[in-house]
């Protein structure tokens, strides 16, 4: 049996962010991934924003981790040549009775301690993206865009510049906690060779399989491990050169932030995310769904030409609540929630996730390892 001080399942943007925060704590880190490389699930099928902060309710983790994240990942972008882009965002009102969602928005935002968000009127709107139609909007000179995977790769980086490994094809099958650490039963992908780990600290980033891995953890009580909901997201491009600046948004609906409009890094749009409940984990895109993308966004765009849409992507958000439930916060549980020593769940860790990913990691360090 191999012994480390910290074992991190999981080599997404969460996992990766928390090696690196521990490892620069002196906290010998290992990282074990089933897939081949790192970010290859959620961290990889997102929109690459960098959120403000603007729809959380206040005092939530959502809201307290984007709004310190995005400073914190702006200057880790810039410190360590991550590709971004500080764009903004505008949240517009296509008619006169969403103008009182965005006077909440802007009073939400102020709660979480957001303080620049800008009204504009429908002629200040015209002067910035000449094409978009709508009577009023919000602007949010803080929002962004990042290359999630330069991130990623600069985050695993720096943590095993500071002694952090990294094991890729090897799933956790198991794990029991006694008094003195955690076992954690590993298998390698494609064989049947397993290996043991013993470790003080075990901590479950693995994103949509978080509840998977907890269950297999013999002496943490059920009521600890909630029911993850697949919210599948479908994201289309569209060809032509885009005429935008910002990024686009229409105010929320139910279960999340409507089909936006972002835009990459090399300036190309795509359109995404709707809301597709799902019960199995799969990522084909259906060409159908972009009927109703192309009635939402000719909302605020209603140039968008016929035929202009093709699929793209999808990403899968782990959800802890579903449409008409009260909408849920990140769940962060170590050992003062759940009693045993040394573990640390992660769950329904969406969207901000990649914003809120070095708050969270150093909340989570704060939790088990040294200051």
């Amino acid at each position: 049996m191999e012994q480390v001080e910290c074992v991190i399942a999981g080599a997404g943007v969460i996992g990766l962010a928390i090696a690196r925060e521990l490892s620069r704590r002196g906290i010998e880190t290992l990282i074990i991934e089933e897939a081949e490389t790192i970010g290859t699930v959620t961290s990889s099928r997102n929109s690459e924003v960098i959120h403000a902060g603007i729809y959380y309710p206040q005092a939530s983790l959502k809201g307290r981790f984007c709004v310190e994240g995005k400073d914190t990942l702006y200057a880790f972008a810039k410190s360590h040549g991550v590709s971004h882009s500080r764009c903004g965002k505008l949240i517009v009102a296509t008619n006169e009775s969403q103008h009182q969602t965005l006077s909440a928005i802007v009073a939400r935002a102020k709660a979480c301690g957001v303080t620049d968000l800008q009204h504009l009127s429908e002629l200040e709107v015209l002067q910035r993206e000449p094409e978009l139609a709508c009577t009023a909007a919000l602007f949010s000179p803080s929002t962004g865009i990042i290359d999630s995977h330069g991130l990623m790769l600069a985050l695993l980086g720096e943590a095993q510049d500071h002694g952090a490994a990294i094991s890729f094809h090897t799933k956790v099958v198991a794990g029991e906690a006694n008094g003195d650490g955690l076992r954690i039963e590993t298998s390698e992908a494609g064989t049947d060779r397993s290996f043991d780990l013993k470790a003080s600290i075990f901590i479950n980033a693995c994103g949509l399989q978080a509840p998977v891995v907890a269950s297999s953890i013999a002496g943490l009580p059920d009521r600890f491990i909630p029911r993850t909901r697949f919210a599948k997201g479908n994201y289309f491009s569209a060809t032509g050169k885009t005429p935008f600046k910002h990024l686009i948004y229409p105010v929320p609906e139910e279960g999340g932030l409507g089909v936006h409009l972002t835009l990459d890094l090399d300036g190309r749009m795509r359109f995404g995310p709707d809301v597709e409940w799902i019960d199995e984990i799969e990522y084909s895109v259906d060409p159908k769904r972009a009927d109703r993308f192309y009635d939402e966004i000719r909302k605020y765009w209603p140039k968008l030409g016929d035929g202009s849409l093709q699929p793209a992507y999808c990403g899968i958000r782990p959800k802890l609540s579903i449409a008409g439930e009260i909408a849920t916060d990140f769940v962060i549980q170590g050992p003062a929630t759940h009693g045993v020593r040394g573990l640390v769940n992660l769950f329904g860790i969406e969207s901000p996730g990649l914003t809120s990913c070095l708050s969270i990691a150093k909340h989570v360090s704060n939790m088990v390892g040294r200051v």
